[in-house]
């Protein structure tokens, strides 16, 4: 054996120069959506609330979102959270989301993760059955359940913010589309919900129509936000933007699932899972229309096949609107540990985007 690959052999370990910033995540997906949880490194975020914390991580390091999540780092589809204290003590702590456009305010595949992570990493104190976590994202505070069988977690739940109906069946014409049918709804954040059904469109929710997804989700969002002034929170100035457009395919699914949902949100990401936050907003439609009631249970398939489980567990006043609480059930996985470094003499050290 040569010198060289002995080397190679024996020198694994790499240590940055002391002005490399090196940050620390754990990776995860949830029904295939990666979630990239950071959990060393990330500079301390002031404010007294989840929104006064994002909007400083928003006006101060931006550029950590981008080198984390964009390339060589990550690709123009990857996710991740960042955890900061709760709202209050009642709280166990809360979460910032981010993405390739910003910061969302509500993400159902990262409360899954995030739920998940927090028993294996013992964050909170463990037993077996349902262990409830209480998480303050910036939408409101969200209620989860990791249920633990044997030490592991088989799954986890959440209880959503109020989730309630905008619109149903507005209509808004899209360049190369004609005129669309859509309903508006917000399980968290506000969403343009497009029934195939109820479309002539010429493609289908199925991986080969990747592409053209992504155009046309993007296409129907910006039209909705110049056409629907009714994008509007009841109580949150900073939660009133539509978030991104959902494709539905209500028929029975092959796999036996009720439905498929898939979602194109904030810079034309497409969602691996069937989007948490989105099916809250579902179960909010589904109940409007009395297509569901208590104690019946939805299931609902991704582009990749993945299931999350919707219901809705009650119902409440919420500023003008009747708004349903939604529960969401699905499972996340580790995939692996990082420490990222970041080179102040790199040209490409706070990434970029090629779609």
């Amino acid at each position: 054996m040569n010198k060289t690959y002995q080397n190679i052999l024996s020198k694994t370990d790499f240590t940055p120069k002391k002005d490399w910033l090196q940050i620390k995540t754990i990776d995860m997906h949830t029904g295939g959506e990666p979630l990239r949880v950071i959990i060393d490194g990330f500079p301390e975020l002031k404010g007294n609330s989840v929104l006064e914390y994002r909007r400083y991580c928003k006006e101060n390091f931006d550029y950590l979102r981008t080198a984390l999540l964009f390339e060589p780092r990550g690709h123009a589809d990857m996710y991740g959270c960042v955890l900061v204290p709760p709202n209050n003590d009642e709280g166990d702590f809360g979460i910032l989301f981010l993405h390739n456009e910003g910061y969302s305010t509500m993400c159902g595949h990262a409360i899954i993760a995030i739920s998940t992570l927090a028993i294996e990493m013992k964050w909170v104190a463990i037993k077996e059955g349902d262990n409830l976590l209480k998480i303050d994202a910036p939408c409101g505070r969200i209620t989860s359940f990791a249920h633990v069988k044997n030490g592991q977690v088989t799954g986890v739940r959440f209880h959503c913010v109020p989730s309630f109906v905008v619109g149903l069946d507005s209509t808004v014409d899209v360049e190369g589309l004609g005129k669309v049918t859509y309903d508006l709804a917000y399980g968290g954040a506000f969403y343009t919900y497009v029934d195939i059904a109820k479309n002539n469109f010429n493609f289908d929710l199925s991986t080969k129509s990747y592409g053209v997804l992504i155009a046309n989700g993007m296409k129907i969002k910006n039209a909705v936000i110049k056409a629907d002034k009714e994008t509007i929170h009841p109580f949150e100035k900073d939660l009133s933007f539509n978030y991104g457009t959902i494709f539905i395919d209500t028929k029975k699914q092959s796999s036996g699932a009720d439905s498929r949902n898939v979602c194109i949100f904030a810079e034309g990401e497409v969602d691996r899972c069937p989007t948490g936050s989105g099916v809250s907003g579902r179960m909010a439609i589904h109940k409007a229309r009395k297509e569901i009631d208590y104690g019946e249970t939805m299931t609902i398939e991704s582009i990749t096949g993945s299931v999350f489980k919707g219901s809705v567990i009650s119902e409440e006043e919420y500023g003008p609107f009747k708004a349903v609480i939604p529960q969401v059930e699905g499972n996340a996985y580790i995939t692996g540990m990082h420490t990222f470094v970041i080179d102040p003499n790199d040209p490409m050290k706070n990434g970029f985007i090629l779609r």
